[in-house]
């Protein structure tokens, strides 16, 4: 018997971390250009860093644009405006940002709509007009590309993403290029990636294959083991996604998911 494998893309496949901070700081400087005009290499390469631990409880990619205000806040008091910037930790971050993010957007007196515009606009203009840089923005986690270019099961993407960055994605930095209606890109919600798994399950090439769904958003695998329809997928939480060491933890108690290291999800592919 074979294997087919769905992997989610950002998080499992793909390391978008310096994408997102180099589009949240495209944005902000159209937003705030004062603030954003002398962010050194040094305090550039923390927030990267900060953005991977925050990730896992961002619920809109806009929410970037917040995130990178307030890190800055945190690092140069001249500039607060949030009474929430002093004294506040990344642990802190991911443990209230749901109150948070409404709180200072309130402080700033932002509006979230005109955030979720400039955004979005600034992010799809580089693409647009410099679509190579951006790509090299992302990263792939280390082993993925040899991981999918050994690979002898067969492996469908299931992402949010526009199915034609994924693809170049993969061409750009692991010189993959997986065979036609192998991606399914826009699957944004945890409903969408449920429909996806069905109609792989149900192809009638698939009925001798064992099936595995990698993800690394906990919420999305426990909807999967909510539909009954689903009961023939093996299901993985990838330990080194956007994902919390309190949902791994919660991961570790539920008997249908299994928590899969990078260097294991490698050799799983082969």
């Amino acid at each position: 018997m074979g294997d087919l494998y769905a992997l989610d893309f950002d998080g499992v496949l793909c390391d978008s971390c310096g994408e997102s901070y180099a589009s949240a700081a495209k944005a902000a400087k159209v937003r705030w250009p004062k603030l954003f005009s002398d962010v050194d290499s040094s305090l550039k390469d923390w927030m990267v860093d900060q953005i991977g631990i925050v990730r896992p409880v961002l619920q809109s990619r806009y929410e970037n644009l917040i995130l990178v205000r307030l890190l800055l806040e945190m690092k140069v008091p001249s500039i607060r405006e949030s009474s929430v910037a002093e004294g506040l930790t990344v642990e802190g971050i991911v443990e209230n940002w749901s109150e948070l993010k409404n709180l200072i957007l309130k402080e700033w007196g932002e509006d979230k709509d005109a955030l979720v515009n400039v955004f979005g606009k600034v992010r799809d203009e580089w693409k647009d007009q410099d679509l190579e840089t951006w790509t090299g923005a992302n990263r792939l986690y280390p082993g993925v590309a040899d991981a999918l270019t050994s690979a002898t099961s067969t492996i469908y993407i299931v992402t949010g993403k526009q199915s034609r960055f994924a693809e170049v994605i993969l061409e750009k930095l692991a010189e993959v290029t997986l065979p036609p209606g192998r991606i399914f890109g826009d699957a944004s919600r945890s409903s969408h990636k449920i429909e996806v798994l069905k109609q792989l399950q149900e192809k009638p090439e698939h009925q001798a294959l064992k099936l595995h769904f990698v993800e690394d958003r906990l919420a999305t695998l426990k909807e999967v083991i909510e539909v009954p329809e689903l009961d023939g997928w093996n299901l993985y939480l990838g330990g080194w996604g956007y994902n919390t060491q309190k949902e791994r933890d919660e991961a570790a108690t539920i008997p249908r998911i299994q928590i899969l290291q990078l260097s294991d999800f490698s050799n799983k592919l082969k």
